[in-house]
C-alpha cells in the first residue's frame, strides 16, 4: 500500500512538471504559492462570513492550571474554534484551493530538484521523533 501512496504523490509531482509551461521561474512560483495560500484562507473565511456553514469563534485557549496536566492531555482542552460543518459547496471550493496550493508546492519542488514525497517522509519522521514535544 505504501508504494501506491508514494507513486501517487510522485505521479502528481511529475505530471505538474510535464504540464507546467508558465510560471517556470522560481519567483513566479513563490508568488503563486503565496497567492494560492491567500485564496485558501479566503475560502475558509467565506465559509464563515458569507455562507455561514462554519462559524469561527476564537478565544484564548483554556486549560486547567490548578492541576498537573500531561502534554498529551493538553490537546483535550484545546479548541479549534470551528463550529458547524462545511456545506458541499464550501467544501468543494476549499478542496480546490488546497489543490492549487499543492500544485504550486510541487512546482517549487520541481524547480529546486526536491521530491515532495521524500519531504513528507522526512517531516513525518521528525514529528514522530519529537512526538508531543514537536510543539508546532
Amino acid at each position: 500500500m505504501s508504494h501506491l501512496k508514494d507513486s501517487v504523490m510522485d505521479d502528481f509531482q511529475y505530471t505538474i512538471d510535464d504540464l507546467s509551461f508558465r510560471n517556470r521561474s522560481i519567483l513566479d512560483q513563490m508568488s503563486k504559492i503565496q497567492e494560492a495560500t491567500a485564496r485558501l484562507n479566503r475560502a475558509i473565511v467565506k465559509a464563515s462570513t458569507q455562507c455561514g456553514c462554519a462559524q469561527i469563534h476564537s478565544k484564548k485557549q483554556q486549560y486547567p492550571l490548578e492541576k498537573e496536566i500531561s502534554l498529551s492531555d493538553i490537546k483535550n482542552f484545546m479548541d479549534d474554534h470551528i463550529e458547524g460543518k462545511l456545506c458541499d459547496m464550501c467544501l468543494e471550493h476549499i478542496e480546490k484551493e488546497m489543490g492549487k496550493t499543492l500544485y504550486y508546492l510541487a512546482s517549487l519542488c520541481n524547480t529546486l530538484d526536491l521530491n515532495l514525497y521524500d519531504i513528507l517522509l522526512k517531516e513525518l519522521n521528525r514529528v514522530r521523533l519529537l512526538g508531543k514535544y514537536n510543539l508546532k
